[in-house]
């Protein structure tokens, strides 16, 4: 089943979220949450209300939220808003840990503690991201009645 995905992430981890929204392990599926540097520095530049209008119209349309946990994504308050806005949307929501994923200079980090409570969280070097991600995400769409 096609799907419209929305991928939250700290844009520090923004090399290791493209690792996995670039990993076409998910077919039929419409990503969302990607801006360019340029761009969301133009959104930023708005102000607060321009970024959570952005958010806003990213979420339209998706049925499942994956939360991509770094080092820092737990101090990221768009990562905050994104996942109360899913909440609110009745999307079904993952977490995956990206710590491990080696950015361009070859290093990883520390996972931070940011779990969603209630939803499920995967590693994604451990639990095989690459090969089990459409299953994920079809777990927590069938989880929330999508």
């Amino acid at each position: 089943m096609a799907r419209k995905v929305f991928f939250s992430f700290k844009y520090e981890d923004v090399q290791r979220a493209m690792n996995v929204r670039n990993s076409n392990v998910i077919t039929g599926v419409l990503k969302s949450g990607f801006i360019d540097k340029a761009d969301f520095e133009k959104v930023e530049k708005q102000g607060d209300k321009a970024i959570k209008n952005w958010i806003d119209e990213q979420l339209k349309g998706t049925t499942v939220t994956i939360v991509l946990v770094g080092a820092n994504t737990n101090k990221s308050k768009w990562v905050k808003y994104e996942i109360e806005q899913s909440i609110a949307r009745g999307n079904g929501i993952l977490t995956i840990d990206i710590s491990k994923i080696a950015n361009l200079n070859g290093t990883t980090t520390e996972c931070c503690g940011l779990r969603v409570q209630g939803y499920k969280h995967y590693l994604w070097n451990n639990g095989k991201g690459r090969e089990n991600l459409g299953t994920w995400v079809e777990e927590a769409a069938k989880a929330a009645g999508h």
